[in-house]
């Protein structure tokens, strides 16, 4: 009998002969986890309680990006069992292969408490992989976004379940997400994610996403959700985001604190498992000033307390421990408390309601708390159930391991691929379209390409270089943003939202030539007063292929999206507008659920 066979048929405890409660599925939920706590040693409590990185490769070396140890030390010394898997594999089989590797470590501690791993979003387009994934080998979809632009809940489900299905594949049994923020500070980095600026759509949206991931309850087939970021991440001061000091601060000059709660609600009513506040410190508010998941007000007061919810709360990766991200030094993310020592740090999170530290491998901090007497051993057994009742519910504990060749078959198969381009071409949004320029039904016209693979292009018509040869130019162009210094800081774009004036002027140029298709890819609500009025037709997108907009372009597919915010006409009249309330910018360039259709 292999390891694996092994791990997989027998108990982790030396009783080979005896199934010991916590490992008989025939026993109820509750006494299956009251007998693993009363198992367990104060060491083995605190290292449940945290959840970092962890990157594929050989288990037993440790990963340079971020510090991060080896997986064998994380789990054999540190005792920890959760992990936000980074990056990819090589391909499908390597990953699963890698996860049955990091259960077989799992499986020979002391109590043999299974993993659970985890992900950023990955089945998407993203230029920000400090928050996100590649898609690699899943299949693709455009943004939440993108999704909110469709508006349709079903293809929000069969969308999660379609991810579901992959991640499930490769042994991926939390996703960290979704993300459930509203778009109501038009400048803020992280809208991308997001589904828009209305809240009661999200919250239509949200309660399909939770239900394609977890089923009508969790079970061996689900993968958990981790909504975030409560109590909504979206109205930041300035629109600057609080992975970084000088964003810390989140405003509510509306007095509107209550309508981003409405997607939670949501949320928690559609069975959300898991929940992340964000880093953010609440100012001019009745709460305490400081970061979330510090702040018991918000944590036991509201979340638990007021709204009912009692699944795990994670916090945001990186409360206590300076480290570096991609070459840059970045401070633990304690707003409002960064005079405490890391000690203290770690007892106000526990204090606050949150049952597990995010991008943290500090155990030793929780022992030195119990030791000190300064946090109870009851207080960690709240939520260690918590996080062994839901490995429990997922089945772990039965079948820890993948199927590596179903693994191979079931991520990217053809129908999900499928799906996922045709879900790219519907989120396309035709803003404007002077003289029913598209679609374009010339045979073959000449076409000036920006941003488009002219590879692709050319099944389509005949590539030119100059715009004054061509018969249409098919522009493609990202959301302005100010740059910003730094590996991991320079990936948030944030900042102006207007076109730069030569790259303005470059446009209207190319526009003075030819007729011009322009689309822009909305990650935030891009200025566009300078160029609409020049161009042909603008379209908005968010994420999408190459194939996919020139099929939008020809024809070939019907754009179906909804503009899921306002486009502002101006920076002056986004800086004006109160970035806790939607729908504020006056005299919007385009508003909220605009999108032209071919017929």
């Amino acid at each position: 009998m292999s390891a694996l066979e092994s791990a997989t048929s027998q108990p982790a405890s030396e009783q080979d002969a005896v199934v010991l409660p916590y490992r008989d599925a025939s026993l109820p939920l509750e006494t299956r986890v009251d007998d693993l706590v009363g198992r367990m040693t104060v060491a083995e409590k605190a290292g449940m309680l945290f959840q970092t990185m962890i990157a594929p490769g050989p288990i037993d070396e440790a990963n340079p990006h971020m510090g991060i140890a080896s997986g064998d030390h994380m789990i054999g010394e540190q005792h920890m069992s959760h992990f936000n898997v980074l990056g990819t594999a090589p391909d499908t089989r390597s990953l699963a292969e890698w996860t049955n590797a990091l259960q077989e470590r799992a499986a020979a501690t002391r109590l043999g408490i299974p993993v659970t791993l985890s992900t950023d979003p990955r089945n998407h387009f993203t230029d920000n992989l400090g928050t996100a994934a590649r898609a690699g080998a899943f299949s693709q979809w455009p943004e939440t976004l993108g999704l909110a632009a469709i508006g349709s809940v079903e293809l929000v489900e069969a969308f999660a379940d379609t991810a579901r299905q992959e991640y499930l594949a490769v042994g991926i049994r939390l996703a960290l997400h979704p993300q459930v923020d509203l778009a109501t500070e038009p400048r803020w980095s992280r809208i991308g994610a997001t589904f828009g600026e209305d809240a009661e759509l999200s919250g239509e949206l949200v309660a399909g996403y939770i239900r394609g991931f977890q089923g009508a309850e969790l079970g061996p087939r689900s993968v958990s959700t981790m909504t975030k970021h409560f109590p909504g991440g979206g109205p930041q001061l300035d629109g600057e985001d609080p992975h970084f000091t000088y964003g810390r601060e989140q405003v509510y000059p509306g007095d509107n604190f209550d309508y981003h709660l409405i997607p939670f609600r949501a949320a928690i009513a559609a069975g959300a498992a898991q929940m992340m506040p964000y880093y953010g410190m609440p100012v001019g508010t009745s709460y305490e000033a400081v970061g979330f998941a510090f702040n018991r007000e918000i944590i036991t007061g509201l979340l638990r307390e007021e709204l009912g919810f009692d699944g795990i709360v994670c916090t945001d990766w990186g409360l206590i421990t300076d480290t570096s991200i991609m070459g840059q030094d970045m401070p633990g993310r304690a707003w409002g408390l960064e005079h405490l020592d890391e000690l203290s740090r770690a007892e106000r999170i526990l204090e606050a309601g949150c049952d597990q530290f995010g991008g943290e491998a500090r155990p030793e901090l929780v022992i030195e708390l119990v030791e000190q007497g300064r946090i109870a051993e009851d207080r960690l057994d709240v939520s260690v159930r918590r996080l062994l009742r839901e490995k429990f519910q997922l089945g772990l504990f039965e079948q820890p391991f993948v199927d590596v060749d179903a693994a191979s078959a079931i991520v990217g198969n053809p129908a999900f691929i499928a799906a996922g381009e045709a879900a790219q071409r519907q989120a396309f949004t035709v803003l404007t379209n002077v003289e029913q320029t598209l679609p374009v039904r010339s045979p073959r016209p000449r076409l000036y390409l920006e941003g488009v693979d002219p590879v692709v292009a050319a099944a389509y018509g005949e590539v030119v270089a100059d715009p004054a040869q061509a018969d249409l130019a098919l522009l493609r162009l990202e959301t302005p943003y100010e740059p910003r210094p730094g590996g991991f800081e320079a990936m948030f774009h944030a900042g102006s939202l207007d076109i730069p004036a030569e790259q303005l002027a470059h446009l209207r140029g190319i526009a003075a030539a030819v007729p011009t298709v322009l689309d822009m890819h909305l990650d935030r609500p891009a200025i566009l007063t300078g160029i609409v009025d020049q161009v042909a037709a603008l379209v908005a997108s968010f994420g999408g292929s190459d194939a996919a907009f020139l099929d939008v372009v020809f024809g070939k597919a019907e754009p179906l999206g909804k503009l899921p915010f306002d486009l502002p006409r101006s920076m002056a009249a986004v800086e004006a507008s109160r970035s806790d309330v939607p729908f504020d910018t006056e005299d919007p360039l385009f508003r909220f659920g605009h999108g032209l259709r071919y017929s």
